[in-house]
């Protein structure tokens, strides 16, 4: 593992009147600054992670890491677009408090076999800072929303874009294949010139020719890339047929593994895409339960001991002959459920609060749970049955709802980053 050492992480600094050392400014961007200690350690990040992922690959099928100034190039604007995008989501008041952001960490650390608490000493066993690692955390969910805000929400799936995809689902063999591609773009501004749109297809077409002769697919990206996967070699992993953006999906089916594409352009940019490897999509079987509950909210009126009172009475009720559907009706709080007497239908796993599928994973088909808290409220449960379910039909429309979604958000996002990147004042000082 790579790590920078004193003498480098002092070069990012320097001496402020008083003689003590101040972090380096990496580039000025907007109202605010990348410092060189955050480039040092994105590119230290970047190195561990690109020598990782060599470890991984057949000896023959290893580069040697990129030249510094490259890795310095590609971690920089990463950290600029960020800065950027920061800066946009606090100006429309774009907040991830604590709470939500321990909801968050502790999902990632039961994950890991570990709780939100046991996190800290788990990090710190392997050299990452938790504040930092916290801080990390809150500002690519601040991204996120961000994201959802500027270009998700603003896509819109028409009925006959759904329809015109689940025929071809249903028609096409390679909708039942999955893609495991990469990709290297040069990208336009928002308002590109004819010379800049010369250039970059020079660019692009030079860096085809190179990959005819035989040069990495993995080293050009990372060198020359304008996308965001630069870093890991162009990566896109793996995409069902029906999520491959709409811009390679036709190219992508009919290559072979291995094989690279002409140059493609759209509005972003010039695009080469790789197919490295396909592989069948099997049947997706979930296991599903048929859940139903009663729910009392604590109020202003019904504090939480007496709301946790109410439903043991409520329980009682039931187990002395009371009919679950007929109480649940009249008085559960959960007022979509209680319309049909608590049943909250087919479920998958994860559909609910850590706390409501702990209780739910612990009961037999019919057995009634004793009342218990969860961040709503209070519960009691009931599982009616449980299935195995084929939900290859259902998953081929969500797919198509993704796929329209993410081959129009890819795009959007590229031209949406451009155009902010464009708008910001940025001055490199290195």
């Amino acid at each position: 593992m790579l790590v920078a050492s004193p003498s480098a992480l002092t070069q990012t600094r320097e001496l402020g009147g008083t003689g003590e050392l101040l972090d380096g400014v990496a580039a000025l961007v907007g109202e605010g600054v990348v410092l060189k200690s955050q480039l040092t350690q994105g590119v230290a990040m970047a190195t561990r992670n690109f020598r990782a992922f060599q470890a991984q690959l057949p000896p023959q099928q290893r580069r040697q890491l990129p030249p510094l100034s490259v890795l310095e190039e590609q971690v920089l604007e990463q950290l600029i677009l960020e800065e950027i995008q920061l800066q946009r989501a606090r100006t429309f008041g774009i907040i991830v408090g604590d709470d939500v952001l321990n909801q968050f960490l502790a999902a990632g650390a039961q994950g890991s076999g570990i709780t939100l608490e046991q996190m800290p000493a788990a990090l710190a066993a392997e050299g990452i800072d938790y504040t930092a690692f916290r801080q990390e955390a809150r500002d690519q969910m601040m991204l996120e929303q961000l994201r959802q805000r500027d270009v998700v929400v603003n896509i819109v799936v028409a009925p006959r874009e759904m329809e015109l995809c689940l025929d071809r689902s249903t028609l096409s063999a390679s909708q039942e294949l999955d893609y495991n591609i990469s990709h290297i773009l040069i990208g336009l501004p928002s308002s590109a010139t004819r010379e800049e749109v010369d250039e970059a297809q020079s660019r692009v077409n030079e860096i085809s020719q190179r990959l005819q002769d035989g040069d990495s697919f993995a080293e050009l990206a990372l060198t020359y890339s304008d996308a965001q996967t630069a870093l890991e070699g162009g990566s896109l992993g793996w995409r069902g047929g029906a999520l491959l953006p709409t811009l390679f999906a036709n190219t992508v089916v009919a290559m072979s593994e291995g094989d690279h594409s002409e140059p493609i352009q759209s509005a972003s940019g010039f695009h080469i895409v790789r197919l490295n490897e396909s592989r069948g999509a099997a049947p997706v079987m979930i296991d599903q339960l048929q859940i139903r509950h009663i729910l009392v909210e604590p109020t202003e009126v019904l504090d939480d001991s007496n709301a946790e009172l109410r439903l043991w009475g409520i329980y009682e009720q039931i187990l002395n002959g009371d009919d679950f559907g007929t109480v649940a009706q009249s008085v559960s709080d959960d007022t979509v459920s209680a319309t049909d007497g608590g049943d909250m239908g087919w479920v998958d796993p994860g559909a609910f609060v850590p706390e409501f599928e702990e209780v739910i994973a612990g009961l037999e088909i019919g057995e009634l749970s004793e009342p218990f808290r969860t961040r709503f409220g209070w519960h009691i449960a009931e599982v009616l049955d449980s299935r195995s379910f084929d939900t290859t039909e259902l998953t081929k429309e969500r797919n198509c709802v993704e796929q329209i979604r993410a081959s129009k958000a890819e795009e959007e996002e590229e031209l949406w980053l451009r155009r902010i990147r464009d708008e910001a004042f940025v001055e490199v000082r290195m």
